[in-house]
């Protein structure tokens, strides 16, 4: 058990020491000799876990599809708003989150990978049909159309927020997106009772940082 462990926390090292690298400098640019500085072990080691650099990045895009974090709320709205907003706010802090999107826009690695996009698409979709069941959704709702723009509009949010010289902070500007989108998707008896706050993110990591220590 104790060698298992140890060899699930080295590939996690090697993971995070390329997705590090692959933030900074882009697929191409990334190499074995600067991800092998980073994790701080052995070439030996990290041939025992990945054959090549090709095989990093698609560990790293593994890692990219999470909800993590997000707990059931007594409206799948809700759920789907905490998946974005805690992503937003996990993604300047987590390396692997941030080289995922990375990764998805560079036109060499997305040619070799493909992106994770399809798979967060899926996700929204799923949580939006339970919502549309349940009857949280305008009758006019599409679940796939919405998720799908949802993770275009994300992905361009995240990417001009980047690119400015003085960022705004993501979470915020995911809260606003918010603001634009739920009016005229969510009927007004859910939308009232949405919360859609910036600082939600931060409030749940809190709490379960709370009850990790409890």
């Amino acid at each position: 058990m104790a060698r298992q462990q140890r060899a699930i926390r080295t590939r996690r090292i090697f993971l995070e020491a390329a997705a590090e690298v692959f933030d900074e400098h882009g697929y191409d640019a990334a190499t074995i000799a600067a991800i092998l500085d980073r994790a701080g072990l052995t070439r030996g080691a990290l041939y025992f876990h990945f054959t090549s650099k090709e095989e990093l990045a698609r560990g790293v895009l593994q890692e990219a599809v999470t909800a993590d974090g997000v707990t059931p709320q007594t409206f799948k709205l809700q759920e789907w708003v905490d998946i974005a907003l805690l992503l937003a706010y996990r993604l300047p802090r987590e390396p692997l989150l941030s080289a995922s999107i990375r990764l998805s826009v560079d036109p060499r690695a997305r040619g070799l990978f493909g992106t994770r996009w399809p798979d967060w698409i899926a996700l929204g979709t799923e949580i939006l049909t339970e919502a549309r069941e349940r009857g949280e959704l305008l009758p006019h709702v599409d679940p796939e159309a919405t998720s799908r723009l949802f993770v275009g509009a994300w992905t361009g949010v995240q990417l001009v927020t980047e690119s400015m010289a003085e960022p705004p902070d993501l979470v915020a500007e995911i809260s606003a997106l918010f603001e634009l989108i739920l009016p005229n998707n969510a009927v007004p008896g859910v939308l009232a009772r949405l919360d859609t706050s910036p600082h939600r993110a931060a409030r749940i990591i809190e709490q379960q940082q709370a009850v990790a220590v409890s």
